[in-house]
Order: C-alpha cells, then structure tokens, then sequence
C-alpha cells in the first residue's frame, strides 16, 4: 500500500514537472512572437529555481550576488533554447545557470585577484588533489599532482601557493577558533621604534673617541636621554644656540671619523 502511495506521489510530481515546462515553453514561444510581457513572467516565475541553485554555494559569496549570476544564465538560456532538440527549458537552463555561478565565484570571490589562467590551474590541481587523497588515502605530494595532470611540478607548486590567496584572514580572527583566543594581529610583530636609535648608538659608540667629554655628555643627554636642546642648555649652563651648535660640531666629526672608519674597511 506504501509503495503504490509512494510511486502515486512521484508520478504526480512528474506530471507537475512536465506542465510547469510546457507552461514555460508556451511562454517562450508568446515571447519570441514578440510579446515581452511574457519574457518577465517567464522570467519571474523560474527565479525560485535561481534562488534554490544559488543555494549550492551558500557561505561561498553573497546570494544575491549568485542569483544575478544565475538570472544572467537564465537570460542566455532562454534567448538560445531549442524545443526540437528534445530537453525541456528547465533541463536546458539549470547547467547555464549553475555555470554562471560558478564563472562568478571564480571570477570575483578571491580575496587577491589572480590571472584566469592561473585560477584554471588551481581548479585543476584542487580537483587531482581531492582525486588522488581518495586513491591514496592521504595527501598527495606536488609531484604525483604533476604527474596525473600531466603539469609541469612548478605549474603545480604554482597553483597550489596561488590557492591561498582565495581567502584572506582577518587581523581579527581567533588563532584558535574560540572568543577569548588570542586575534591573529595579536600574533604579530610590531615595528620596533627603539630599532634604529639602537643602530645608531651602535656607530656612534665606535666613533666616539674623536669627542671630548663635554662633547660626549651632550651627545649622550641628546641621544641617550631624549632631551630637548633647551633641557641641555639648562643642564650645562650654556645657550640653547650654544647647544645646537655643539650637536652640529659633534654630528660632523662623527660623521667624518664613521666615513674615515669605512673607507679603512673598504680597502
């Protein structure tokens, strides 16, 4: 008794099927007969189907996007479907559709933009990949991925380093997946703003030897101790002139002694 409910109920599905398609071809036909109000309700009432295909690749990009894409195939589908050659305008119009969505995603969902060609062969090395982990029954190495795609290996180490860039992490994201993990900026270096003053400390302290012991205290409040000029001219009973003069005297004896010092080197 199940089993004849069970193939009623396909039976009718089918039925349903075959008179929304000939409902739609008949549409199609007012359509190229030159009736545009048609065109819309055809299109209007196969938008469900675009918004149930768009679904396949939720998470993927946005489904609005998706189903424009998959409306510009719809478009292409129904200004090129042929009745006689025995599909009907659904059959005809899923894989256009699909085949829109998925140009979409490969042409604008990377999150750094790379050549068409280049996307090509990711495609492909991520399709052998897939392929030969079930053959395997672990991950490939670039070379067997070579040798079924028949590649060159750098073509293959390529694609694969070129597959990163499809998806770019957020400063944001959580190193360990959890809400109170470390962010992934948290992970990261930051520039050291002493780095430089150390290096020149560092040339300073080999030249230092041309300066007096005044000079060295100015040089030393200056650069060691972050005072100002005027600090410097309180400190030592002079001019804030007085002092900018000294760092001047100072900088270009160093100057020459460093210049002195690498031309030793050099030779």
């Amino acid at each position: 008794m199940s089993l004849q409910a069970g193939a009623g109920g396909a039976t009718r599905v089918a039925d349903e099927r075959a008179d929304r398609d000939a409902h739609w071809e008949r549409l199609l036909r007012r359509y190229r007969l030159g009736d545009h109000a048609a065109r819309e309700l055809l299109v209007s009432e196969m938008m469900p189907l675009a918004n149930q295909l768009a679904r396949r690749y939720a998470g993927k990009a946005a489904h609005e996007d998706l189903v424009q894409a998959g409306l510009f195939g719809l478009t292409k589908a129904i200004d090129r479907f042929d009745a006689a050659q025995g599909s009907a305008l659904s059959s005809y119009a899923v894989p256009t559709m699909l085949g829109e969505m998925r140009r979409y995603l490969r042409d604008h969902t990377w999150s750094v933009r790379v050549p068409r060609g280049l996307q090509e062969d990711i495609l492909r090395v991520n399709r052998a990949v897939g392929e030969l982990e079930t053959e395997l029954g672990r991950s490939p190495t670039p070379l067997q991925v070579a040798e079924r795609l028949e590649l060159d290996l750098d073509v293959v180490l390529e694609a694969l380093m070129a597959g990163r860039a499809y998806r770019a992490s957020s400063m944001d994201e959580r190193v360990g997946g959890e809400a109170d993990d470390l962010a992934l900026s948290d992970t990261l270096g930051a520039e050291d703003s002493e780095l430089q003053r150390r290096e020149l400390l560092v040339s300073l302290r080999q030249a230092d030897h041309v300066l007096d012991d005044r000079e060295r205290f100015v040089l030393h409040l200056r650069f060691v101790e972050d005072r100002t000029q005027t600090e410097i001219a309180e400190r030592i009973g002079v001019s804030q002139m007085q002092v900018s003069r000294i760092l001047r005297a100072v900088l270009e004896k160093l100057r020459l002694e460093l210049r002195r010092q690498g031309a030793e080197q050099a030779a």
